[in-house]
């Protein structure tokens, strides 16, 4: 059932009869769950109580020209105040994936370097920044993926087989095609999602990409870079239907998601929710995880709905 929003867990408690998000998801028969670090508050304890991203980093909307908007030297990246994988502190994290219980356990830090680097320049100036000042970008994006690089390092260390698959995450689609040209995506972003790939891999953990919007002119990139699992299938955007990956991609990548919350999950009827999840089963499955195309269900989707996509993922 994804990563609902804070504001649809009353509605679903009330229409489902249960108290605790275990128990919900229990009783959907949901047998995967998203542990994430950067869920928890006591995750960074920076002395001076930045947060992790803080050397000016504050923003209102998506695109607002960031701290490093006017940056156009690498000594002016190195001067800028970075995080510290010292100050990381995964007892919380540990104790809830020991909690989890027999199912499928996603973790790993979220390691959403492209927005992280989209809000530290703001977004145009990062799309332009490719072309103008590359080498400033490229230090950027050092900076942030190595940090994220040594606390997913450190923090499988000590997870181990708590852990069962890397799950991370940079929307790089619109609704109709990539934020940036596939040539930046190679230079600036591809590099590293390799080797965030080859990390998981070496600890033993599968690596489960997250990317909403049209991305279908990269997926060869990531098959290509070792991704084991594509989430979420934003099934409206350009490309990104069922019927389209399964042509081009079934067999050679596993597939979580595709089930439609733009429309609907939002105002289809659970008998149309049913026959909609069984026809993404028929088109993409064996290797299909039935989830929402976006993990955080809305306030807007009927628990109802959610009803019909779980006893349309479980029956056989």
């Amino acid at each position: 059932m994804g990563n609902p929003h804070e504001e649809s867990w009353p509605a679903l408690h009330r229409y489902f009869h249960t108290t605790t998000e275990q128990e919900l998801r229990q009783k959907l028969g949901d047998d995967l769950v998203w542990v994430c670090p950067q869920f928890f508050p006591d995750v960074y304890r920076d002395p001076a109580g930045r947060a992790m991203f803080d050397g000016g980093l504050k923003k209102n909307a998506h695109g607002t020209p960031g701290p490093l908007a006017e940056c156009e030297t690498v000594s002016e990246v190195e001067a800028f105040s970075w995080p510290n994988p010292d100050y990381l502190d995964f007892d919380s994290c540990l104790d809830a994936l020991g909690q989890a219980g027999e199912v499928y356990r996603a973790s790993g830090f979220w390691t959403c370097f492209y927005h992280n680097i989209m809000d530290l320049f703001g977004m145009e100036s990062y799309m332009v920044k490719m072309y103008t000042h590359p080498e400033v970008v490229q230090a950027v994006t050092d900076r942030v993926c190595g940090f994220y690089h040594e606390a997913n390092e450190r923090f499988f260390a000590v997870a181990g087989d708590k852990v069962d698959g890397f799950f991370f995450g940079n929307d790089f689609g619109t609704q109709l095609d990539l934020i940036c040209g596939p040539a930046q995506f190679d230079q600036f972003i591809l590099p590293w999602f390799e080797r965030f790939t080859q990390q998981a891999h070496r600890h033993g953990y599968q690596a489960i990409l997250h990317s909403c919007g049209a991305i279908h002119k990269v997926v060869d990139r990531l098959i290509a870079a070792g991704v084991d699992c594509l989430h979420p299938l934003q099934a409206l955007a350009a490309n990104m239907d069922a019927g389209t990956l399964a042509r081009d991609f079934k067999g050679r990548i596993a597939f979580m998601g595709g089930v439609d919350t733009q429309h609907l999950l939002v105002h289809a009827t659970p008998d149309e929710v049913r026959a909609e999840v069984l026809r993404i089963r028929k088109l993409l499955g064996p290797r299909l995880i039935v989830s929402p195309s976006h993990e955080a269900l809305l306030a807007n989707v009927p628990p109802r709905n959610v009803e019909a996509m779980a006893e349309a993922a479980t029956c056989l």
